[in-house]
């Protein structure tokens, strides 16, 4: 039983909850109930207004992501190619719901993007990610995946999939970056009541 309730927007759990820090479990079997539970992590997704929300976040352990990334457009609106093989068989099937999904490679190239969290509600910060990844993942109800995926996409993914292993991204964030954002992110923590919270950096 995944205890989640009968209600259709989910308590997004930030940062100073230790949940956030657990490291989820796969899925052994989708049932109606994982069914049910994709749909409401999709709703919240939309909710909180996020492009991505791992089941993490609304305490449940197990290895399940929503993604909701449109392809990249120019000004005018227009699809910009070519796309990523992942952006061109995902984006146009947005909202998904991703079932155990793993990175089995990483890009050389790195690039810096400022990136933001519903568990770190306000704060946004730049890490430095891959360009690019390749990612195997069931979509729920739908087809297995092995794709390579970059843009948007590809960061989104490192980012939820970070969630999945115990990790926030600020965690990622260097300095200076990273104490510019402290005294806000300190206010979160407050707010959780955990007073033996600490940010376990990942990078200096």
């Amino acid at each position: 039983m995944l205890n989640i309730g009968k209600k259709k927007i989910l308590t997004v759990r930030t940062l100073g909850d230790n949940v956030l820090h657990a490291k989820a479990k796969m899925v052994q079997r989708i049932d109606d109930e994982i069914r049910d539970f994709g749909k409401k992590l999709i709703e919240t997704m939309y909710a909180k207004d996020g492009i991505g929300l791992a089941a993490t976040q609304v305490g449940v352990p197990l290895r399940i992501v929503a993604l909701h990334v449109d392809p990249p457009t120019d000004k005018a609106g227009n699809v910009i190619m070519p796309l990523s093989p992942g952006e061109a068989e995902l984006c146009h099937r947005m909202p998904v719901v991703l079932i155990n999904p793993e990175i089995v490679s990483f890009s050389p190239a790195l690039e810096t993007r400022e990136e933001g969290c519903l568990s770190v509600p306000k704060i946004y910060a730049p890490v430095e990610r891959p360009v690019s990844v390749v990612l195997r993942a069931q979509i729920l109800d739908g087809p297995p995946l092995h794709l390579d995926c970059g843009g948007l996409l590809a960061r989104a993914l490192q980012h939820e999939l970070d969630h999945l292993e115990g990790v926030v991204f600020v965690q990622r964030v260097k300095s200076p970056d990273f104490e510019e954002i402290l005294p806000a992110l300190e206010k979160i923590i407050r707010k959780s009541g955990n007073r033996h919270y600490s940010i376990k950096r990942l990078v200096s």
